[in-house]
């Protein structure tokens, strides 16, 4: 019996089955170069090893769900879905406290009863004196949200559907599977998110463009401004918290 079991021939792997451990294995570099690129904006509470985790999950998803058809390149598909694996893997932590959520719902708060009374963005001075706080205050304010989880676009991108956080990053919904209902809501986001970029001033859309399009570290991106990483951090909070007042009524 022993010897039938050592002799008994394994089935063999198919083309699609040496495929995928070829394709996870040749492109298993991605998740540790991007979890790193995530860990150096992540608080120390947060752990490599798990970046990794998630990432590797978004890596086979990736592989097994990919479609010439539908995807420019594997490559490329595994980069958006491996991010989108790490940031849900961030979101489902929800580090953020009780205080720390009050916090960033006055600011909103502030930031759309400013805009919706003048009809223009809301300056630093103006949220100040709305919130009652001084600008060292407010930018105390925005360095504690930003060092308390990391902060992302994808975070404030909502479902239409309902109030809950899409479960794949902005970016890796525009180049996931698509059908003309997805594709035309996708593009409509796409505008109304850029509109409302354009209401940022150019300092802001700057930062937004270095971190997002040309992936700079907050201290990177402050290398390029002649700025502080502190204050980077602050500029890079405040936009999103602006770009989410602006996209609610969207998604309302």
């Amino acid at each position: 019996m022993c010897l039938y079991m050592k002799n008994k021939v394994q089935p063999q792997k198919t083309d699609k089955d040496l495929w995928r451990e070829k394709s996870i294995i040749e492109y298993a570099y991605l998740v540790k170069h991007i979890a790193a690129r995530f860990a150096l904006r992540l608080p120390s509470s947060v752990f490599f090893d798990e970046l990794v985790s998630a990432g590797s999950l978004g890596l086979i998803d990736a592989v097994d769900k990919f479609d010439t058809s539908k995807h420019v390149s594997l490559k490329t598909y595994a980069q958006y879905r491996i991010k989108g694996a790490i940031l849900d893997e961030l979101r489902s932590m929800d580090t953020y406290s009780r205080s720390m959520r009050k916090k960033i719902q006055d600011i909103t708060r502030a930031v759309k009863a400013i805009e919706d009374q003048n009809g223009s963005p809301a300056t630093d001075e103006e949220i100040c004196k709305e919130l009652g706080v001084s600008l060292e205050g407010y930018y105390d304010m925005l360095t504690q949200i930003h060092g308390a989880s990391v902060l992302s676009l994808d975070e404030f991108i909502r479902t239409k559907k309902n109030d809950t956080y899409s479960k794949i990053s902005f970016q890796a919904g525009i180049q996931g599977q698509q059908n003309p209902a997805d594709c035309f809501d996708r593009e409509e986001l796409k505008f109304v998110l850029a509109k409302a970029i354009k209401t940022l001033t150019q300092k802001e859309q700057l930062v937004v463009s270095l971190y997002y399009y040309d992936e700079l570290t907050l201290k990177e991106i402050g290398e390029v401004l002649t700025l502080t990483e502190s204050r980077i951090c602050q500029i890079h909070t405040a936009v999103l918290v602006k770009l989410k007042t602006r996209l609610q009524d969207y998604f309302n």
